[in-house]
């Protein structure tokens, strides 16, 4: 779920994205302050909340977190809407410690490179372009379905046909203060623990 609220830009309007892609064919259904936006299979890929302050209480500063209050606060919005719809939301963390525990070379690029990176409940496979990834390195890892603070969205991809799940982020990537300007990933200390949660600032 991506969740986008700019009032002074757009007015009291939250816009909510359940799937990662757009659908080519849109159609939409009005109920109450809810407009749904379907597929061309009638599935909801999405929905607007108009009168959004009403229901939700917006933080003072911009962007706004998916969080367990507001995932029942929509849910809410929904039903006295009249909308028979139940929110199933991923709420762990999308960046986190990720251990590299194997880098190969690609097969297909001399310069990329394919590491299996441990992120505590599962190994992701990740195809890096980095000069410095090296096995053995506590790095931070953008999971599919992060957005980065430039506001792209990590979804799953093929390089070069090698699969990639997730991101090997850089300091630059992550908009972090006094980032080196130099190409490489962000190398954490070593007792960083994997699977942990690493805060990043959209």
């Amino acid at each position: 779920m991506n969740i986008f609220y700019n009032k002074n830009g757009i007015g009291d309007v939250l816009l909510v994205q359940l799937q990662m892609e757009t659908p080519e064919k849109i159609q939409t259904e009005t109920s109450g302050d809810i407009t749904l936006i379907k597929d061309g299979e009638g599935q909801i890929s999405g929905f607007n909340l108009f009168n959004a302050s009403s229901y939700i209480d917006f933080p003072e500063t911009q962007g706004v977190d998916v969080s367990e209050e507001l995932i029942t606060a929509l849910q809410n919005a929904l039903e006295k809407n009249g909308v028979a719809y139940t929110l199933e939301v991923d709420l762990s963390p999308k960046f986190v410690v990720g251990y590299v525990e194997a880098k190969e070379k690609h097969p297909n690029a001399d310069k990329l490179s394919v590491c299996q990176v441990a992120v505590g409940t599962e190994t992701l496979q990740i195809v890096c372009g980095a000069p410095n990834v090296e096995q053995g390195q506590k790095v931070v890892v953008a999971k599919v379905g992060a957005i980065m603070p430039s506001g792209t969205l990590i979804r799953d991809a093929e390089l070069r046909g090698v699969a990639s799940s997730g991101m090997i982020c850089s300091a630059r990537e992550l908009a972090l203060p006094d980032a080196p300007e130099e190409k490489g990933i962000l190398v954490l200390p070593a007792d960083a623990e994997i699977g942990s949660s690493f805060e990043v600032k959209a």
